[in-house]
């Protein structure tokens, strides 16, 4: 199971900084999740809420990624979570220029989003991202467990990122049977990181990525 780090580690640092990101390399992690906003002048942002790009010290795409091509972070995946449309040709050319396209998991809600990266460059990872009621209700999802497998098994998209409520044993398991992977998010308990580690879910995304270390410590304690 992928140990996933929401924002970096953004329970001790600030959400989606390069700080953040340290910290939650330094307790250990398999991938790290950030989100990207297109800003109003079109530079492309670091920032999980239009309110946030209001504030000062937004990292910027580029800083982000040149950072994260670093040597220290060798082997880490990224997963970015792109919140606004008309970003998909800048992100694919930064992964690009960046020489990090293999390592990279681009997610969002807006399943055309997702669409036009795979169209740009179909070596990188797609995956759609599945929130509570009224995220599904904004996107028209309907009967979205139908419309998501039925998506994966078609080659849309090649993993699912769900909101960790939403995953059960059925769910996990009909997302393998279509050679996708399953994402929980956003898990910042210990009790959820173990159930969802056994239900066989690839990766886990938590605020605070010292909750690993405690669950693998529970487990093995059994």
């Amino acid at each position: 199971m992928k140990r996933v780090g929401h924002g970096g580690a953004s329970a001790l640092v600030r959400a989606n900084t390069l700080e953040s990101f340290d910290a939650a390399l330094a307790i250990g992690v398999d991938m790290i999740e950030f989100d990207v906003r297109g800003s109003a002048g079109g530079d492309l942002l670091l920032a999980h809420t239009r309110l946030d790009l209001r504030r000062p010290g937004c990292a910027s795409l580029d800083a982000a990624l040149r950072h994260l091509s670093a040597p220290d972070f060798d082997g880490i995946a990224l997963n970015l979570d792109l919140k606004s449309t008309r970003c998909e040709a800048a992100v694919v050319a930064a992964l690009e220029r960046f020489g990090l396209h293999e390592r990279a998991l681009v997610s969002s809600q807006i399943a055309s989003l997702l669409d036009r990266v795979r169209e740009l460059d179909r070596r990188v990872t797609t995956g759609i991202s599945v929130g509570g009621r009224v995220s599904r209700w904004c996107q028209r999802w309907g009967d979205w467990r139908h419309a998501v497998l039925e998506a994966i098994a078609g080659g849309r998209f090649r993993s699912l990122m769900a909101q960790h409520g939403l995953i059960d044993t059925h769910l996990v398991q009909a997302v393998k049977d279509r050679g996708a992977e399953i994402y929980a998010w956003t898990v910042n308990d210990q009790r959820s990181i173990t159930r969802l580690a056994e239900l066989g879910v690839d990766g886990v995304v938590t605020s605070d990525p010292r909750l690993f270390a405690l669950a693998a410590e529970s487990a093995g304690a059994r």
